[in-house]
Parts: C-alpha cells; sequence; structure tokens
C-alpha cells in the first residue's frame, strides 16, 4: 500500500531547516551505538519507578513540538519543548554512520522522573515511517529490537515509552492502552501525517505456544500487504507465525490505543508480538530485526 501524499510532503528533519532553525539544542554528542544508549536509558526502569501523567496541555505542547522538528523547524521546536522542560540534542550513532535528533525529558537526571519517554528522529534521510516501543523493559529487549531497526532502517522515528508499563497508579503507564500520554500524543502526531508504524511487544512462550510471532493489522487492514511481507520474511528465517489478518490469533492489539488511532486515518499499522527468545539471542535478534526492515524499506521508498 502507498504512503499517503501528507508523507511525501514531509521535510526532513535537521537536514532541511536552515538559517534560525539550524541548531542543534544542547550540543550534538557521538555515541558508540544507538542501541547502547537506548539501554542505557531503560535500564532503571521498573514496576515501581515512578510515572507522572502529563496534562493535556502536557501532551498537546509536545506534540507541537515534535510537529516542529519534522517540519524542520528546530529551532522553534526546542523553544517549544522547552515549556515542558524537554530538550533536543543531535546523537552521532559513529558504528551505524547515522544521526538523530533526540528529544529527552530533564527530569530523567532528577531523584522522580516523570517517565515520559523518548523520541530519535533520523537526521540524516526524510522520514517516512515510525517504530513505536510502549512497554520497555516489561516486554524484555523490545527496546533493542526498536533500535536495532533504527540503525539498520533509514527513514524512521522510534517513539519509546518513559516507564514500566506497571510503574504508574493502576494503568496509567500503560501507553498501548491510553490516550493521555506523551507516548500516544507522539504517535498519533505521526499519523496525522501519514506515517505508518510498526509497534513491537513481547509475549511469554505460553501465550502462543504454537508461534513464534504474532502479527496483526490492529483494528484495520490498511497494511495487510506489509503485514503479509512481514510474515513471509520471518518464515524463511523459520519463524512460525500467526497472521490474525487471516485466522483467529492471540494478542491481536484490536484494542490497542495507537492502532485504533492508526485506523481512524486509515494508515498501516502494525502490531506484533514475539516470543521470548527472539527478543533475547543475538542470532534471533538480527533475523527479526532483518524481517522488520523489509516492511520499513518499503514504506521508506513509497
Amino acid at each position: 500500500m502507498l504512503v499517503s501524499a501528507a508523507v511525501l510532503a514531509l521535510v526532513q528533519c535537521g537536514g532541511g531547516s536552515s538559517g534560525d532553525d539550524a541548531g542543534d539544542g544542547p550540543g550534538p554528542r557521538d555515541h558508540g551505538n544507538l542501541t547502547d544508549l537506548v539501554g542505557a536509558y531503560t535500564a532503571g526502569f521498573s514496576a515501581d519507578s515512578g510515572y507522572r501523567r502529563p496534562s493535556r496541555a502536557d501532551r498537546r505542547t509536545v506534540a507541537e513540538g515534535v510537529a516542529l522538528l519534522l517540519d524542520g523547524r528546530r529551532s522553534r521546536a526546542e523553544r517549544r519543548l522547552s515549556d515542558v522542560d524537554l530538550t533536543v540534542r543531535t546523537v552521532t550513532d559513529r558504528a551505524a554512520g547515522r544521526r538523530y535528533a533526540e528529544i529527552s525529558d530533564r527530569s530523567e537526571d532528577g531523584t522522580a522522573p516523570r517517565g515520559w519517554g523518548r523520541v530519535y528522529i533520523d537526521l540524516d534521510t526524510p522520514v517516512r515511517w515510525s517504530v513505536q516501543v510502549p512497554h520497555p523493559v516489561a516486554d524484555r529487549n523490545t527496546e533493542r529490537l526498536g533500535a536495532e531497526l533504527m540503525r539498520r532502517s533509514p527513514g524512521g522515528v522510534l517513539v519509546l515509552a518513559g516507564a514500566h508499563r506497571d510503574a504508574g497508579r493502576g494503568d496509567a503507564a500503560d501507553v498501548a492502552h491510553r490516550k493521555d500520554t506523551v507516548f500516544h500524543a507522539v504517535c498519533d502526531e505521526l499519523v496525522r501525517r501519514g506515517l505508518p508504524g510498526l509497534q513491537l511487544h513481547g509475549m511469554t512462550d505460553d501465550a502462543a505456544p504454537e508461534h513464534d510471532v504474532v502479527a496483526s493489522t490492529g483494528r484495520g487492514r490498511e497494511a495487510v500487504t506489509e503485514g503479509r511481507a512481514l510474515a513471509d520474511a520471518l518464515r524463511r528465517r523459520d519463524y512460525d507465525v500467526c497472521r490474525a489478518w487471516a485466522r483467529p490469533c492471540p494478542l491481536e492489539g484490536r484494542d490497542n490505543t495507537q492502532g485504533r488511532s492508526a485506523a481512524a486515518h486509515d494508515v498501516p499499522f502494525l502490531h506484533i508480538e514475539f516470543a521470548p527468545r527472539l527478543r533475547e539471542r543475538r542470532g534471533d535478534v538480527r533475523s527479526v530485526v532483518g524481517a522488520l526492515a523489509t516492511v520499513t524499506r518499503t514504506w521508506q521508498r513509497s
């Protein structure tokens, strides 16, 4: 399926800016590996690490800041995001030879981080797709899959939740099932722009014992073609995939909040559950990321 015209008109973040909008925020920093950077960020996540629910104004401000950054208006994005104590810097992954804009929370270094997450945006290639990680650490190593996909496939946005799914009161930090989160506000802005998305989850061995992966298009069917391509790529790597668009599967993600938003805007969306070994073994991680990249490469060319 072709990505909408809104994506084709999208200005490359960073590289498309000029003059006063070409700032680098607090200053660029090198990092050997985006995956290591993400891993260091999520290392402290736990069910009792705390979470503060953002207000509607907070969520709107973050979404507006991300929109400005995607439009190449970096200085304005930095000013807007600073209103809610978020900062923008350029991160260079030396190993991958890529640069990313990192949106992060100044409160991360405090005693009570808010848990609003991070966003990484490819600065070297026009943005065409997103990978979403709503349950880092809780769904073990899904954050690693997301970061590795960003490193392997150009033109992406990584949206990373900022807390363990059980960190908030009740289900307040379970961002895959709530609209009142920074995570959803960012994903909703990407959907508004027509950006297709992959959302990565981890399941237990007994959740779908006959399958290694459950792949679903969520509430919509706009990504059936991409889902088939992903399932075929995984099958070639000897993984068994339950294809939720073709048959009943567990963990289909039809109540996923970001999937519902994508379906309402006719934007392609894939909800993918991976068994533990696919997220934990180095060789399996490489294989899974390679399969995911077959989809993102298609979106990047669209």
